[in-house]
This record gives C-alpha cells, sequence and structure tokens, in this order.
C-alpha cells in the first residue's frame, strides 16, 4: 500500500509553533522579486552570451524559449542556472551559445513583460545549480496579526534560519508530482517523458527528506547537534561524521559553520549512526514503496542540510504591508520562511 503523500507540505511541523497572522503573498508579480547571484564571476569573452534579464509573467523556459527562436538557435544552446517563478518579477542570467553566429541585437527582444539588463560574454554554458544565491524582497500585503509576535518571529529566524523543506513548488500544483510518482510505483509500464520522470523522482526524493525533518523539527532537533549526526559544511555540499559530538561540534553548530543532515534516499546505506539513525529508519520505514522506485531508478544516497541560513534579514512596515529582504542559499525556498511568518 503506498503511504498517503498529498498535501503534505502543509502538515509540516513548524519551528515556531504554527503562525496566526495573515497576508497576501503575490498580491501582484511586483511584490514577489527575486535576483539570482552566479557561483562564478563572467570573464567577458568566449562564445557562449550571458544575459542579465528581468522578466515578469514568464516562466524560465519560456524565456529560454524566447531566447532560442531569436538568436536563430535550438534551445539546448541555451543555458540558466535555476528556474523562477512566472508569477514574480526575477532577475536571472541566461546563456547562449552562438559558436560562430552574428549576435543580434538583444535590445530588439524586450517587451512589457521582458528586459535585458547587462550582456556580456563567457566560455562555458551556464549549467543549472550555478548558483550562489538568491535574494529576495517579498511583499506581505493587508497583514493581520499582532506585530510583536512577528518581529519575535523574525528575529528566530535571523539568529536559527529555518527547517529546510522542500517548498511546494518541488511537488507541481497541488501535489501533482507526488501523485504521479505513485502511479510510477504500481506500473512499471506507464510511459513517461524522460524531464517528467525526473521531476516526480526529485518530488518523491523531496517527500521523504521532508518527512525526516519534520520529525526532527517535533522533537526540537533539527538545528541542534546529537549522536550519530552527519554534518555539512555551511555554503557547501561537503559532508562529514565527528568521532564525538564534543564542545567545538557544538560551537560550530550554534555558529551556523555546520549544519545536521537529512537523508536524500537512493541506493547504500545511511550514513548516519546511534539515535539519529533510528530516528530516519524510523520515519522512513513507513514508505517502501517510495523507497524502492527511487532505489530502482539508480539514485543514490545524498545528505541535505537540516537547517536552512537566513541571510541579512530585514523588514519593513508600510502602513497595512511588510517588506522582507533577505538572502537563500540556492537550492532553498522563499515559501518556507514565510510559513513560519503567517497562515
Amino acid at each position: 500500500m503506498v503511504a498517503p503523500a498529498l498535501s503534505h507540505v502543509s502538515q509540516l511541523h513548524y519551528a515556531c509553533g504554527k503562525p496566526s497572522a495573515t497576508a497576501l503573498i503575490r498580491r501582484q508579480p511586483e511584490d514577489f522579486r527575486v535576483t539570482e547571484q552566479l557561483s562564478f564571476p563572467l570573464d567577458g569573452e568566449g562564445q557562449h552570451v550571458f544575459l542579465f534579464i528581468q522578466k515578469s509573467n514568464l516562466n524560465t523556459d519560456q524565456v529560454s524559449a524566447a531566447l532560442a527562436k531569436f538568436a536563430n538557435v535550438k534551445q539546448v544552446a541555451v543555458g540558466y542556472a535555476g528556474l523562477k517563478d512566472r508569477q514574480a518579477v526575477t532577475r536571472q542570467w541566461f546563456s547562449v551559445d552562438l559558436a560562430g553566429k552574428p549576435e543580434p541585437d538583444w535590445s530588439s527582444l524586450e517587451s512589457d513583460d521582458l528586459k535585458v539588463l547587462e550582456v556580456t560574454r563567457h566560455g562555458r554554458k551556464l549549467k543549472r545549480g550555478a548558483i550562489a544565491a538568491n535574494h529576495f524582497e517579498l511583499v506581505l500585503a493587508e497583514f493581520e496579526g499582532e506585530r510583536e509576535e512577528m518581529e519575535q518571529r523574525l528575529q528566530k529566524i535571523k539568529l536559527s534560519g529555518v527547517p529546510n523543506y522542500f517548498g511546494e513548488q518541488r511537488f507541481g500544483r497541488n501535489e501533482a508530482n507526488l501523485r504521479q510518482a505513485e502511479k510510477m510505483m504500481t506500473n512499471d509500464k506507464l510511459r513517461i517523458k524522460r524531464h517528467q520522470r525526473s521531476l516526480y523522482l526529485s518530488a518523491a526524493r523531496s517527500f521523504l527528506f521532508n518527512m525526516v525533518l519534520s520529525q526532527r523539527v517535533a522533537d526540537q532537533t533539527w538545528n541542534s547537534a546529537l549522536a550519530g549526526d552527519v554534518f555539512m559544511l555551511d555554503g557547501s555540499h561537503s559532508i562529514f561524521v565527528p568521532e564525538e559530538i564534543d564542545d567545538d561540534i557544538k560551537r560550530r553548530v550554534a555558529d551556523g559553520d555546520i549544519h545536521p543532515t537529512g537523508p536524500l534516499w537512493g541506493v547504500g546505506e545511511l550514513m548516519t549512526q546511534h539515535s539519529v539513525l533510528q530516528l530516519e529508519r524510523q520515519v522512513l520505514e513507513a514508505y517502501p514503496q517510495w523507497r524502492e522506485l527511487l532505489e530502482k531508478a539508480g539514485m543514490k544516497q545524498e545528505r541535505r542540510a537540516l537547517r536552512l541560513p537566513v541571510n541579512a534579514m530585514e523588514s519593513d512596515w508600510r502602513d497595512k504591508d511588510v517588506v522582507l529582504k533577505f538572502g537563500l542559499p540556492a537550492g532553498s525556498y522563499a515559501t518556507v520562511v514565510l510559513r513560519e511568518l503567517i497562515s
């Protein structure tokens, strides 16, 4: 029997308890602004044109397709580092491999929904995941709640971050990607395009991670060091298992230098030990078909930080609106920050 997974994000535990305040998110695209920061410098030379584009009412794939058509290249020649929302004003980099083709007048591509902010060159195509951080400016419109409680929550987030859940976007509208993953478990002959299959497997893997993290949040151990934990260095994917949880490890966790991790399921053994290993096994035992699906797909055991640091958090109260500014590392979700602030 496949364990139920639908609407699971709304049921995940909260670090500070479920908030009582309410507000509107994305009242208009201008209320949700995202600016991408690449993880490497651009050298100004090479066959790949890099364009820093501001878009609204367009998703990343739509812009990619428009660039390919405009430059008269195949869409595979266009690169981007990450997907950005349609209902937002986002600034992100794209690369176009011209490979001897003449460079078009990029300004002719502009419209009310697309602006070319910067054009330069680089020697390599922009690859997925090549992001150092995303910077957000969000408006919580028509805020209703206690300002003092909101300020307390903001302060806790500044100091401790938030649980590093995979956000709703990972699972598709109404968690449709998880429903498709469930179909894959029960029908081996189901024909699915490669890109969609990858989305469904990622959703299943993210779901299992969320379940483990939610239990650590319930136990109030998601941002502390336990015997048997695997730790990740802040700002990297490097992991290690200390011989013991000594004062130095506890200090580094408290300082945000390292973070405890949870499993991204796949082939192989869990790296955790002692009580943490028991906790992860206990949670994941409820989902044998989910684990089997990922193993059959050949995915390998990996780890993800349980804690999401929120950088340079600022708040500005404007009548009935609250404007938030903060930065997040690549692979994280602004929505998991907002769920700790408003219902």
